[in-house]
């Protein structure tokens, strides 16, 4: 997995099987930045809906993946999408609920 926390290629192929899962609109380019050894990746993605980003630490065998979406959609399968994309071993997500509540 900490080699495919470097993979460029790799974290926007995740980004693109989000989008396809989640029927996403893009806005613009997909951004990233790549920091120098040891470092990860920086992604961002600008939606429609609101955006996709993620964080990656090699040197930690750690990824924080953040889907942002303003309205309702079905929960994918994060821990298949991330076992198949990043060769992860254990997955914890945190699901919270967007907007103002009175």
């Amino acid at each position: 997995m900490p080699g495919s926390l470097k993979d460029a290629a790799a974290l926007a192929a995740l980004f693109e099987a989000l989008i396809v899962v989640l029927d996403l609109k893009v806005v613009g380019q997909p951004q990233w930045h790549v920091f120098p050894e040891p470092g990860g990746i920086t992604g961002l993605t600008l939606l429609a809906e609101s955006h996709l980003g993620i964080h990656t630490f090699p040197e930690h065998g750690f990824a924080a993946l953040n889907v942002y979406c303003c309205r309702e959609r079905q929960r994918p399968d994060f821990e298949a999408l991330l076992a198949r994309h990043l060769g992860a071993t254990s997955c914890v997500v945190r699901e919270l609920k967007r907007g103002v509540t009175a």
